[in-house]
């Protein structure tokens, strides 16, 4: 090969491959939830997943991790991450906690997919600590966390996230789009409140005068 002047290009290893695979335990929960997503009020179920975000023309990437109320479908925590590692996640959780734990139900369900982050060691035993009952998809089952799915779906149709130059305007996005989500966009379902009025109004009964 020397002689005729040939080589052998080998593709480098996968960093976020060997990472996940680093995490991946057999540790999988029991799907609870059975997509009974808002059959128990608010603050009891509770969504989550990562979806990966493409901005400056699509040539970076970036990762969202999200926690969502199922009933209200407020985004109750998110964190962006340059990186797939699995502190973000934890962090993601930890937001969660810290700024409506006092909100969730004693009996509060954390549903995921089977991902490596859902079902390593330091993500169930933080769960644990948090007193959170863990619920995971079944595998393969995309419907069995279709809520979040949606809203990630949603979120990329409404917002244009390849524009972001930088990743610090793309956190700008999200957060805009976040707040915007949550107190501003209303929805059908939810008796054309949006998602942080309707929890309101689920918990007192009273709809907003501005709305009748």
């Amino acid at each position: 090969m020397r002689k005729f002047g040939l080589n052998c290009p080998i593709r480098k290893p996968n960093p976020y491959r060997r990472m996940l695979k680093a995490l991946q335990t057999n540790c999988f929960a029991e799907n609870l939830l059975n997509r009974e997503f808002s059959l128990h009020g608010p603050r009891y179920v509770l969504l989550t997943d990562i979806t990966y975000l493409f901005y400056d023309k699509n040539r970076q990437k970036a990762f969202l991790s999200v926690v969502k109320d199922a009933f209200t479908k407020e985004i109750l925590a998110y964190k962006l991450s340059l990186s797939l590692e699995i502190d973000f996640v934890l962090e993601t959780i930890t937001m969660l906690i810290s700024n409506h734990g006092a909100e969730l139900h004693t009996d509060a369900l954390l549903h995921s997919d089977q991902g490596s982050h859902y079902s390593s060691y330091k993500f169930i035993q933080l769960i644990k600590d948090k007193e959170l009952r863990q619920s995971m998809s079944r595998r393969g089952n995309c419907w069995d966390n279709a809520p979040q799915e949606s809203f990630f779906g949603h979120m990329k149709d409404e917002i244009r996230i390849e524009a972001c130059v930088s990743f610090e305007e793309l956190i700008s996005k999200i957060d805009d789009y976040m707040d915007y989500y949550n107190t501003d966009r209303f929805q059908w379902q939810l008796a054309k409140l949006s998602p942080a009025e309707y929890y309101k109004y689920s918990l007192t009964g009273d709809y907003p005068q501005d709305h009748q």
